[in-house]
């Protein structure tokens, strides 16, 4: 025995995953700006030691950044190779190249060398980076190194001498050291800043979509209890038109029942409305999902629509080669029945309806004649009560649309035609409706 099941492709993205995917980019960040770190004491260090012939422990100062670059190695690995990175790695990160610059200091001057100014850019990526305690944390780490400093380091002297370093040198050493820190400072945080606020926009998107979802439920347990409400009058309507048609003063008026065959087939449709509302809620377990193909589903719709609507004329193009197998889903056929609507109420005269197979993407469009979106809908395409029917509580239809489709993982675009009309493209991943065989107890 087997059993169905839909395998869907929308993702969910937590807003702990995302802040993970914000500290990964601020983590290359830093990688990035140890790179530099690296180059720019290269340069200092023969810059000095050279051509200013100020003496330096150059062995010490180039093993300092041996270690410097295998820890920037070893981060750009785990930066790689981890999908999650935490504020506590990013911590352990900034210490690291506070214990380097530390090191770099002792062996420079300490105090006395103008680059000491460097690490207040680190006490800035940390509070910019991190919860407020790590950043005193690394306030108070900075703090203890600087107070070491000024007992322990060893000092500036010219080569071949031991006269102190020049007040000019000084002056210049700290311009320069202040003019690095703050181009660095700039450029850094204004890119961390971008992070932070693409995370900002993602989140408040979250928050609409939950505010969107929350709107749907209510919604569905409205309509689940309309249902419940609506299929005794619809049963006893349809036992009421039943028993007109054999009546043989109702049967001999031709015309009268050809409008009880009508109204019996509008009641009839209306039960299958509300048996597929229950169906989606859970409600009714006598039908389940059937086998089918992408065509049949598509054209079994579209078809279905056709007899109950009754449009003047509908044009049909499905090229779906090859022809997949697929779970026949309610929610996408309400969908479906819900853009033909639409387009039927602007466009009585003509509507167009398009699908075709782009890799493991079924596209499909649906097109009408009539007046077209203006740019206020389209801009809010999608949003519940947006509408240019003017009427109270519409805008609903192409709410749920937009939603259903996402929730599939696919997406749906709304554009005017040139030659006058709308035009609504839904793109859904095949994936969202594939069929997976699964035995019984197998998981």
């Amino acid at each position: 025995m087997h059993a169905l099941q839909i395998v869907g492709t929308g993702k969910r993205v937590s807003r702990g995953h995302f802040a993970d995917t914000t500290n990964r980019r601020n983590f290359l960040l830093l990688i990035q700006l140890r790179w530099l770190a690296i180059i720019g004491q290269i340069v200092t260090i023969v810059f000095v030691h050279r051509l200013l012939g100020i003496a330096l422990p150059v062995r010490a100062m180039s093993a300092v950044l041996i270690c410097l670059l295998l820890l920037n190695i070893t981060d750009l690995i785990r930066y790689r190779s981890q999908k999650i990175l935490s504020n506590t790695e990013i911590f352990l990160a900034l210490l690291l190249d506070v214990s380097a610059l530390t090191a770099q200091l002792y062996l420079s001057g300490g105090t006395d060398n103008p680059f000491i100014s460097l690490y207040l850019l680190q006490v800035i990526l940390g509070t910019v980076l991190l919860d407020a305690w790590f950043a005193w944390a690394l306030v108070a780490v900075t703090s203890l190194c600087f107070i070491f400093l000024t007992m322990r380091a060893i000092p500036f002297h010219l080569s071949g001498s031991g006269d102190v370093l020049p007040f000019h040198l000084r002056s210049q050493g700290m311009y320069i050291g202040f003019v690095l820190a703050a181009c660095l400072q700039v450029f850094f945080v204004s890119r961390i800043q971008r992070n932070l606020k693409q995370r900002d926009a993602y989140l408040a998107e979250l928050r609409q979509q939950n505010a969107e979802e929350a709107h749907i439920v209510r919604m569905g347990l409205l309509a689940s209890g309309a249902a419940h409400e609506l299929g005794t009058p619809l049963s006893t309507l349809s036992v009421i038109l039943n028993d007109w048609q054999h009546m043989p003063r109702l049967h001999n008026d031709a015309e009268l029942g050809d409008d009880i065959i009508e109204m019996q087939a509008q009641v009839n449709r209306c039960k299958s409305i509300v048996s597929d509302i229950l169906l989606s809620s859970g409600d009714a377990r006598g039908e389940g999902t059937l086998r089918t193909t992408a065509s049949a589903f598509l054209t079994d719709t579209i078809e279905e629509w056709r007899e109950a609507c009754s449009p003047s004329r509908l044009d049909v193009r499905i090229g779906i080669t090859p022809d997949p197998a697929i779970v026949s889903d309610i929610a996408l056929k309400q969908v479906l029945f819900n853009l033909l609507d639409n387009a039927l109420e602007a466009s009585p005269g003509w509507i167009g309806v398009t699908a075709r197979k782009q890799d493991n993407t079924l596209t499909i469009v649906v097109q009408d004649e009539g007046p077209g979106f203006t740019d206020t809908i389209l801009a809010d395409f999608g949003k519940p009560y947006r509408s240019t029917k003017g009427k109270q509580g519409s805008g609903v239809g192409l709410f749920l649309v937009a939603n259903v489709i996402r929730k599939l993982g696919g997406t749906v675009h709304a554009t005017n035609r040139k030659g006058g009309g709308a035009s609504i493209t839904v793109q859904l991943p095949l994936a969202a409706m594939v069929i997976e065989d699964k035995a019984d107890g197998e998981h």
